[in-house]
């Protein structure tokens, strides 16, 4: 048996047996979430919960005072920066710092690709998010979410193989477990989550570059364009996709030549705080 075969039929028996290992969210993910949607909760109130996380905080205070979100006063505790994100963006901050830590350690032969897999991730959500914003008539936070668990599925599966590297020759047979079985896994995921379900449709709708569907632009359009627009756009496989003729551009009526980066109001926020510094 094939090398490559081996380690899908692992994965593939860690399904069927409901043996694979999904990640899960942080408690305070969950309990921000629950306070945001609350309608009495106040900056006080969140800033308390998530004080009880001090390296969560650390990072909050540094993403309020990065130059993309600095409008005024330095922020010097988590209530300010509470104030100064607004609720939505705080939860969806606090959600992505806890996937980033998710791809923070590995194997040696593996953090590599952790690393590759979560930066492709910063890239399509912050394009996500302005494209949305510029594009269409989503909520660009959840586009910028739906552009950060694009590719969730991948982590399951690459933990499996750091259980099983045995089973593995090399990167390249790795990569076609991944194209088969992350999509699948990447919606179990979210569905673990208790993520809303045009989020939970992304992992297995981004990759059909050909879809032409009826009706306005999805999370999954945005997905297409942000990754073809983003870094990851410039690398194999996606550089050698005909942008021309994905129907995501004419949904979202924006040419293959627009240059993200310049639009109005991009920033990326999840990057490991290098450029969100205090």
């Amino acid at each position: 048996m094939a090398l490559q075969e081996r380690f899908h039929r692992i994965v593939v028996d860690a399904l069927t047996r409901d043996r694979l290992v999904l990640p899960t969210l942080p408690e305070i993910v969950l309990h921000v979430r629950q306070l945001v949607q609350r309608e009495d909760v106040s900056a006080a109130t969140l800033a308390a919960e998530l004080q009880k996380d001090p390296a969560l905080a650390v990072r909050l205070i540094r993403v309020a005072n990065s130059a993309a979100q600095r409008g005024g006063h330095r922020v010097d505790n988590v209530r300010q920066a509470v104030t100064r994100l607004g609720f939505d963006y705080t939860r969806l901050l606090v959600s992505g710092l806890a996937i980033e830590q998710m791809f923070a350690r590995g194997a040696p032969w593996l953090e590599a690709r952790l690393r590759r897999t979560w930066r492709q991730s910063v890239d399509v959500a912050a394009a996500a998010q302005v494209l949305a914003a510029h594009c269409t008539l989503l909520n660009p936070e959840m586009a910028m979410l739906a552009g950060l668990v694009h590719d969730i599925g991948t982590l399951p599966i690459l933990r499996l193989a750091e259980m099983n590297q045995a089973s593995i020759d090399n990167e390249r047979e790795l990569d076609e477990v991944l194209d088969v079985l992350s999509p699948r896994i990447g919606r179990l995921v979210l569905q673990a989550w208790h993520f809303p379900p045009e989020l939970i449709d992304v992992p297995e709708r981004w990759r059909d570059f050909r879809d032409d569907h009826d009706g306005a632009p999805t999370l999954a359009d945005v997905v297409r364009v942000a990754l073809l627009q983003s870094a990851a756009g410039r690398e194999k496989p996606y550089a050698l996709i005909d942008r021309a003729g994905v129907p995501a551009y004419r949904k979202l009526d924006v040419s293959p030549d627009v240059d993200v980066m310049k639009m109005d109001g991009y920033v990326s926020l999840f990057d490991g705080g290098q450029s969100a510094a205090a």
